[in-house]
């Protein structure tokens, strides 16, 4: 496997990249919020994902599409790779009937997109708010965040006060700080 690179901001050739990837840079970057990129294939394996968050210094974020029972409600949940996830107890938290993954159709709809490179920066897509995020707690504590720029190709490492401060306004969308236990 090729060697991973640690670079800052956007990649200096944008072509052959998806278009929803460049939207991603060309956002951070009119936002002037700084960030550190790294290319790599794609991020399938626990594996891969530790040997990436290994260069960018900052764990990539698990990232969940969900919806409710009746498919009618969209939730983004970031949480921490190592926590496993447990339906009812989000569930109880948020107030809503048994959850689920929502299908990969609404993800491109609501995000665009696809499944294995779902991220926060989604939410940049999402300009009629139906998605709610939610952040377990753990997340808000860590220096940086790493996230996917809406492709599973590549990985960032911003600051998690921009990401809160001042990604989240711009995109137009709240959180909801959500607690989920870890392992026991």
């Amino acid at each position: 496997m090729e060697q991973m690179i640690l670079k800052n901001g956007r990649p200096d050739i944008t072509e052959g990249r998806e278009a929803r990837e460049v939207r991603t840079y060309e956002l951070l970057d009119q936002l002037d919020i700084p960030y550190a990129r790294v290319d790599h294939a794609p991020a399938e394996t626990m594996e891969l994902c530790r040997e990436i968050d290994a260069v960018l210094g900052a764990p990539i974020c698990k990232n969940l599409f969900l919806c409710n029972r009746q498919g009618t409600v969209f939730y983004l949940l970031m949480m921490p790779g190592d926590k496993p996830f447990k339906t009812k107890e989000l569930s109880a938290q948020i107030g809503s009937a048994r959850l689920s993954f929502a299908s990969p159709e609404k993800m491109l709809e609501y995000l665009d997109i696809r499944p294995g490179a779902v991220s926060v920066m989604g939410l940049m897509n999402d300009t009629a708010n139906a998605v709610r995020l939610l952040v377990d707690e753990d997340i808000l504590k860590g220096e940086f965040v790493g996230c996917h720029p809406c492709v599973n190709t590549s990985s960032l490492k911003l600051s998690t006060k921009d990401l809160f401060e001042r990604f989240l306004p711009a995109v137009g969308h709240t959180y909801q700080t959500v607690h989920l236990v870890g392992m026991e």
